[in-house]
């Protein structure tokens, strides 16, 4: 049995081991996404003009004016001083050809007190810029750029989804491997020996352990075995978030429904439209903030508006209340959303952490659990040190795997020319019988 689960271990090791070292790159720097991104991108981020803000919907003509053939999709409803609000667009459709126009861009960047843009950029480019190396860092790391395919532009999810499932499995895998194996029955005894838990301990000590002076594939070796038992409660909430996150639909939500009681969101409650397909609203963003922020009134919310942003093939809004000075440190969970039909303003569904049954609750954690930042700084620190363990472990685990190959061919092969070697030998030809003529 034992052998089996190496067996299994191996290959399910190996067969995530690159996407596992794409993962925890990624994931090490964007822990600081929005830091690092402001840093190399201050001219988009700073602004020097200091005053009051102007209208959100003033801000968002002023987008729309400088390039007609776009349309804003999503806006902020809060701005910082000294800081450039973001707007999300997308393309009109050219009337000449009725097929969006290619913009080559999908955020801007506006100064909230003088309405002047300051800059463009394609978040979902694949490119090391400064301007999108971010962005593309941030999209490699949950869906590995793969593009929208068989009707849907999720396969990235999917694939990311999938390689975390067996990511999972392998580090219960592993996990067993580094138990010691049970003592065999000594001859003429009829039960094990050193049942004492003390013994079975000391047996399991060394899993534990580097033997930092046997350097080499020792080492190596050690690295791998103690490396992943020390983080390996890190690594379960990594895996498994990583899965809930990316197979929410169509796996995670449906699982969690049977067996507790969950509050359905809009991507359950509103089919949508095919890739491509735009539902024109009824109606537009300054209408629906105004019902948002009479919802959120009697609900008791104090939180301020945050962003709304309209889901074209759903044909909702989602307005969101959020702290702007806040929100990056928490990924979420300062987050309320409100979800709108664009045809008639009714709630849809609706969003508050840390209120809900306890799966609401749960679903909420999946992505402050996954970044880290439900720890807030120490979090952040800590899930960065855990990329790099992450390819730590998956880069000892081919060398593993690399050098026990090599040894087998080896061993192989010297066990095929030791078989030439002895059909040939003088002494084997000797103790042949003469041949007759």
């Amino acid at each position: 049995m034992r052998t089996l689960w190496t067996t299994l271990h191996r290959w399910m090791g190996l067969s995530t081991a690159l996407f596992l070292i794409v993962s925890g790159l990624t994931g090490a720097v964007i822990s600081w996404d929005h830091e690092i991104d402001g840093w190399i991108n201050s001219k988009l981020y700073d602004t020097e003009a200091r005053g009051p803000f102007r209208n959100p919907f003033e801000l968002a003509a002023a987008v729309e004016a400088h390039d007609p053939r776009a349309r804003v999709a999503y806006m902020p409803l809060g701005f910082e001083e000294g800081h450039a609000a973001g707007y999300f667009v997308q393309p009109r459709n050219d009337p000449a050809t009725g097929k969006p126009y290619k913009l080559g861009y999908n955020q801007v960047f506006v100064d909230p007190v003088t309405a002047e843009v300051r800059g463009k950029r394609d978040s979902t480019a694949v490119s090391f810029k400064p301007e999108t190396l971010m962005p593309f860092l941030r999209k490699l790391h949950y869906t590995l750029h793969v593009p929208a395919m068989w009707g849907s532009d999720r396969v990235g999810h999917w694939i990311m989804g999938g390689i975390a499932l067996v990511w999972l499995l392998d580090s219960f895998v592993g996990f067993y491997l580094t138990m010691p194996r049970r003592l065999r029955k000594r001859a003429g005894e009829q039960a094990p020996v050193h049942r004492d838990p003390a013994n079975w301990w000391s047996r399991w000590k060394p899993s534990w352990l580097l033997r930092w002076k046997a350097g080499g594939y020792k080492l190596n070796f050690d690295l791998h075995r103690a490396g992943g038992l020390w983080v390996w409660g890190l690594i379960i909430v990594v895996a498994f978030t990583s899965f809930s996150i990316n197979l929410n639909r169509e796996i995670f939500f449906p699982l969690l429904s049977m067996v507790s009681k969950t509050t359905p969101g809009p991507s359950t409650l509103v089919p949508l439209a095919p890739l491509g397909v735009r539902i024109e609203p009824k109606i537009g963003f300054v209408e629906i903030v105004g019902i948002a922020e009479a919802e959120a009134k009697r609900r008791g919310w104090t939180t301020p508006l945050g962003g709304a942003f309209y889901n074209q093939r759903g044909g909702f809004y989602n307005i969101s209340f959020f702290n702007h000075a806040e929100h990056d440190d928490s990924d979420g969970m300062d987050l309320s959303n409100l979800y709108l039909s664009a045809e008639d303003g009714r709630l849809i569904s609706s969003n508050q952490p840390w209120h809900g049954t306890a799966a609401d609750v749960f679903a909420q954690l999946q992505l402050p659990l996954h970044g880290g930042r439900i720890l807030g700084l120490t979090g952040r620190i800590m899930m960065s040190l855990m990329g790099i363990v992450v390819v730590m472990l998956s880069v000892t685990g081919i060398v593993i795997w690399w050098r026990k190959r090599r040894s087998r061919v080896l061993a192989a092969s010297r066990e095929a020319q030791g078989e030439r070697t002895e059909a040939v030998s003088p002494l084997s030809l000797s103790a042949q019988p003469p041949a007759h003529r």
